[in-house]
């Protein structure tokens, strides 16, 4: 067999393999997330109560559907860490539309479509620029954040009007994010696993020479990658502004870093190539459960700022597992 072909065969294996080898991850975390479930509403059962069940879901729905984005951009070999800032703006420029009294529909949809050309310049950048994505999107962490610390000035954009509260409406007798959420999840895992651009990315993700040996065109991929995440984080900002009746001047601190560690727990190497937006999704539900059950327990008070020293030690499990696997995949 040439190179050539021998490049090609791995190109069309590696995703199918890929994806097979990566639904053990999902499984951990949704049996970790059953378990916390579990153990504490035994502890608390003030913890299993819809109130508090609603709150976990339907108020982080808009981390798990950016960490479907960042999961996109992970498995093609590249990461964004400005995707906290980004979503900050976004919101920003929904609240602003809002407020401005401009119809619903248009304060839904610019957010969207600006997320999608500013990713998607950061796409070019990196696939014809050939600058490292790390590298681009640490600018473009300054540039937004900059851009909204002059937008707002440190205010708090209120007033906003009923019907562009999105996140409080009920669909199906459930809260729209959670709709939206679960519905995104399953589109988005079936179009990577059935649908031929799907797969291109875990092979531009897995072996970038291979899967160019094999026909597929790995630089389009990659801005095409960004602009989709562009996309989910302008859902996930739409999701994040309209939860209340005010929008903060700022999003949460070390969103980008949560979005990131959702992706990567829920089973997306950081190396690229392998994992599912199904685990992104179920790890971003791990985490808000955690932050939940660490205010049910004793001592809750001193247990919350042990928590991003609880995500650092499964970020380091997770990716040690994955070099080990890995290890014993070569």
């Amino acid at each position: 067999m040439t190179d050539s072909a021998s490049l090609r065969s791995s190109a069309l294996r590696s995703p199918l393999s890929r994806l097979a080898g990566g639904l053990g991850q999902e499984l951990v975390v949704l049996g970790a997330l059953i378990l916390l479930f579990v153990l504490v509403g035994l502890y608390n059962p003030r913890f299993l109560s819809p109130s508090n069940l609603n709150a976990i879901f339907a108020g982080n729905a808009y981390i798990a559907v950016a960490a479907i984005g960042m999961a996109m951009v992970i498995i093609s070999g590249h990461i964004d860490v400005s995707v906290g800032s980004l979503i900050g703006v976004l919101a920003t420029i929904a609240g602003t539309l809002a407020t401005k009294g401009y119809p619903v529909w248009i304060a839904w949809s610019v957010p969207v479509l600006v997320g999608i050309l500013i990713n998607s310049f950061t796409g070019l950048l990196v696939a014809y620029a050939n600058i490292p994505s790390i590298v681009v999107t640490l600018g473009m962490l300054s540039i937004l954040k900059g851009a909204l610390i002059l937008a707002t000035n440190g205010n708090w954009i209120t007033n906003l009007p009923a019907d562009f509260l999105l996140a409080q409406h009920y669909w199906f007798g459930l809260r729209s994010p959670i709709v939206i959420m679960v519905g995104l999840t399953i589109l988005v895992a079936f179009w990577m696993r059935y649908f031929a651009f799907g797969r291109s990315i875990y092979a531009v993700g897995g072996n970038a020479e291979a899967a160019r040996a094999a026909g597929i065109a790995a630089k389009p991929v990659t801005v095409i990658v960004f602009a989709i995440h562009g996309f989910f984080a302008g859902l996930a900002a739409l999701l994040f502004a309209t939860q209340l009746q005010v929008i903060q001047s700022t999003v949460p601190p070390g969103l980008e870093l949560t979005v990131i560690t959702a992706a990567v727990i829920g089973g997306v190497s950081i190396l690229g190539g392998t994992g599912t937006v199904l685990g992104s999704t179920i790890a971003a539900m791990l985490f808000a459960t955690i932050t939940s059950a660490l205010t049910f327990m004793p001592y809750s008070n001193v247990l919350v700022f042990w928590k991003q020293a609880i995500v650092g030690i499964l970020i380091l499990i997770t990716v040690l597992a994955d070099m080990i696997r890995r290890h014993r995949m070569i």
